[in-house]
């Protein structure tokens, strides 16, 4: 099962997939060792994140409570 917990002003945390670039390279996630993803931008590993929130003051304006189902 794939789990994607959104962490409070910090990045997505993707548990159970494999994470797939637009050449269909894998990534694949380790069971129990979750990624993390960059939602700041401020990244210098993008897709992933490297701790830049913290030092940036990155305030989410969304959490899970604010998003909708399409």
């Amino acid at each position: 099962m794939t789990k994607i917990t959104v962490k409070a002003n910090g990045p997505y945390l993707v548990e159970g997939a494999d994470i797939v670039d637009e050449t269909g390279a894998s990534f694949p996630v380790e069971a129990g060792k979750p990624i993390a993803l960059c939602r700041c931008g401020a990244s210098r590993t993008k897709p992933f994140c490297d701790g830049s929130h913290v030092a940036i003051g990155f305030k989410a304006a969304e959490t899970v409570a604010t998003f909708k189902a399409k």
